[in-house]
């Protein structure tokens, strides 16, 4: 199989209308243009469910937001309205599915939703957790959580909180969450994205305020986190205003990558074999203005990049020894483009 599926949330300010289906050829190195999947407002996130059968989106209607459920033809790339579920206010900024539960990270409320989902992807109406507190940065007035997402042993629901400088560990009991664990990370750091080491007890938190990856060992019997490295993912002498943006890791757990909105530029930081620490290796230009995103395709040999301000998509060649980016010709518009995420 050389043809894969990508999809990209966006915001619909402007022209955009919604989630966004594209077409990678890895044999012929191509990207081809993107088409409306799935009329939606502001569908700024997206992910699939573990089975890839159902697609979730983060979505706004009017003054109600929430999220959405539909159901993906792995043949045609189609998405099939499934339900949504909305409430009165913004809508969330992140979403995650697991097992039967999809999570939601709200930035503007500064909670959490948990939902559940039955046989045929529905969700249910949601419970929600609310942070409390704030930090030292101007834009700490408040609790800010920008990310939700499961331990891999799915045991946990992790949630990153840019407000309050706290990655909280919950446990759900009785269909609602249960705080088991904090971790604070440094005052105005801003903790925004994280994402964990494929066979290693180490996870990997990106801030946005400080541009840093603060690299912690995660005990799996307590849900507890330990900071044992922190590593600067900007260049040193870059002074203007940098918002780091989202994080990944390779599945053989020897590359971590992460998005620079400010610099224009993708880190590339290669992952120590025994502990799980970075070293850096390149910063990347994004190919555009604004990265707010970056996915690898199935074969992990590929990155795609999607840069907000630009409204585009631009593919790189990825070195799997070295984990070396070499920008590609190939760039397809999508408007208002936020996140990818690729059909494998």
């Amino acid at each position: 199989m050389s043809k894969y599926f990508g999809y990209a949330g966006t915001y619909t300010r402007k022209t955009s209308q919604g989630v966004y289906r594209f077409t990678l050829d890895t044999e012929k190195e191509q990207l081809f243009a993107a088409e409306i999947a799935a009329v939606l407002g502001n569908p700024t996130y997206i992910t699939f469910d573990e089975k890839q059968d159902y697609l979730y989106a983060v979505a706004q209607e009017d003054d109600m937001g929430g999220v959405n459920a539909f159901r993906v033809d792995k043949t045609s790339g189609d998405l099939k309205p499934v339900n949504g579920q909305l409430v009165e206010g913004n809508p969330p900024c992140h979403v995650e599915a697991a097992e039967n539960k999809v999570v939601t990270g709200n930035y503007h409320k500064g909670e959490i939703g948990l939902h559940f989902t039955n046989e045929d992807g529905e969700l249910d109406q949601g419970n929600f957790t609310k942070h409390e507190g704030n930090g030292p940065h101007e834009r700490q007035e408040k609790p800010h959580v920008h990310f939700t997402g499961f331990t891999p042993d799915k045991k946990f629901i992790i949630a990153a909180d840019l407000g309050t400088d706290r990655l909280v560990t919950y446990r759900v009991e009785d269909y609602s969450l249960k705080e088991v664990s904090t971790f604070r990370t440094q005052p105005g750091s801003g903790p925004r994205h994280l994402v964990f080491h494929p066979n290693k007890s180490v996870a990997y938190l990106l801030t946005e305020l400080s541009t840093e990856v603060v690299v912690l060992d995660y005990n799996e019997e307590t849900g507890e986190f330990t900071e044992k490295q922190s590593i600067v993912a900007k260049p040193a002498d870059f002074k203007e205003t940098n918002d780091a943006s989202a994080i990944h890791i390779t599945s053989d757990g020897k590359f971590l990558y992460t998005g620079n909105r400010g610099h224009n530029s993708i880190a590339s930081f290669k992952v120590d074999e025994n502990s799980g620490e970075l070293t850096f290796l390149a910063f990347t230009p994004s190919g555009g203005e604004w990265p707010r995103d970056f996915d690898f395709d199935p074969t992990e040999k590929y990155l795609v990049a999607s840069n907000q301000h630009t409204g585009n998509i631009v593919l790189f060649r990825r070195d799997v020894e070295t984990g070396e980016l070499t920008e590609t010709d190939q760039v397809i518009d999508v408007p208002e483009v936020v996140c990818v995420k690729f059909l494998s």
